[in-house]
């Protein structure tokens, strides 16, 4: 009989009823500690006091009206966003997908409004992910994730990560935009050379392109810094964003200059759901949570003490892990077995993981674990891998 819930994900034999901070309880009773943040989603931990209170409140008032009106908590989510980055306006949307969807047409209207009408392709890097629609998986690029949908939607050129000979080189006269991830997050947490991306944006305004920044994963004090483009000097066109800002609740944002954006009047685009009253109550909860004074700078802290102890470990175990890398609560471990084989052990043992690419174990924790959810890892770590060596 075929599942009546479609089989498009190999889900781990685990149901969890209860979340509460950096735990979750499953359905038998079972603690574990989630690194894995529901893939960088519920970068508060579970049950955030504050997000609670906040849908609580909301849910009791108003769910939705569409955009057919204006939403007020769209206006107050936006200005929090627009005084707090480059950005000039928001587009609310449901998802990185979608996010990513806006920038690819929002650049494609801008040169379209320029008079530059030829210019519709994206230059993406290989190894990316932008998300699962046909568009962004044709930016994306990845065989995997393309088999069975062709024809691949035209537009996209693919290079090298992190390589700028290539990427001039494959700029043309079409050409309209760069798209990249800070750090490569599926592709297994590979982090753009601050170097590489300076000049991707003075390549952009060499020949008049824009610059997309892809900060789904990376975005929203995932890296330290409540966007990733912070620490590299570079300020984008464009940033599609989702994940993290609704600390759980779907919700994405794409962030943009006013002359990125000049394009996108009435009609041009829209979302039925995109940014409505629950959706921006839990946006602007987060938000709240995240530029209090010290938040991110205290993450980051335990952030850089739990790379060193990873630092250590690997050096214990130097078969299995064989490389770390990232930046901030954005980590991956590099194994010398089958990520999925280590994956499935850390389960077993109580740590919750997220898979990549390059055969990588992503921990993407809360960003509100200390000492002591940093020692219980570990130790779950350390357990595991003792394990696997024998």
């Amino acid at each position: 009989m075929f599942p009546m819930v479609m089989p498009t994900y190999a889900r781990a034999d685990v149901a969890f009823e209860r979340g509460e901070g950096a735990y979750l309880w499953s359905t038998d009773g079972r603690r574990f500690l989630d690194f894995g943040s529901g893939v960088a989603v519920t970068s508060l931990g579970h049950c955030h006091p504050h997000l609670v209170r906040a849908l609580q409140e909301q849910a009791g008032k108003l769910w939705h009206t569409s955009n057919l009106y204006r939403v007020p908590g769209q206006e107050k989510v936006a200005a929090t966003l627009v005084a707090n980055t480059f950005a000039d306006t928001v587009f609310f949307c449901n998802s990185g997908a979608e996010a990513n969807e806006c920038a690819i047409k929002m650049a494609r209207k801008y040169h379209y409004d320029s008079g530059d009408t030829d210019k519709t392709d994206i230059i993406c890097a290989t190894g990316a992910f932008h998300g699962r629609t046909l568009g962004t998986i044709a930016a994306g690029g990845q065989e995997k994730h393309l088999k069975g949908f062709a024809p691949v939607m035209p537009g996209f050129d693919h290079v090298p990560f992190g390589n700028l000979n290539a990427l001039r080189a494959a700029i043309t006269p079409q050409t309209a935009a760069i798209l990249v991830e800070p750090v490569q997050g599926e592709g297994g947490i590979i982090p753009g050379d601050p170097d590489y991306l300076q000049r991707l944006r003075a390549a952009a305004d060499e020949f008049g392109l824009l610059l997309i920044f892809d900060e789904v994963q990376t975005g929203m004090g995932r890296t330290g810094k409540l966007f990733a483009y912070e620490w590299t000097g570079v300020t984008p066109d464009i940033m599609p964003v989702a994940k993290g800002l609704g600390g759980g609740f779907p919700v994405g944002a794409c962030l943009a200059t006013a002359k990125a954006a000049k394009g996108l009047s009435a009609g041009a685009h829209g979302s039925t759901f995109g940014g409505n009253p629950l959706a921006m109550a839990a946006a602007g909860a987060v938000l709240d949570v995240m530029l209090e004074p010290g938040f991110l700078e205290e993450a980051a802290h335990w952030a850089e003490i739990l790379h060193g102890k990873l630092d250590d470990l690997a050096g214990r175990f130097p078969r299995i892990i064989q490389e770390v890398r990232g930046v901030g609560m954005m980590i991956g471990l590099k194994a010398g077995i089958p990520n999925t084989e280590l994956q499935a052990k850390l389960l077993a043992n109580g740590l919750l993981t997220i898979g990549a690419g390059d055969n990588v174990v992503r921990l993407l924790p809360p960003l509100i674990i200390r000492e002591a959810e940093i020692e219980e890892a570990l130790d779950i770590l350390t357990r595991t891998l003792s394990e696997v060596s024998k």
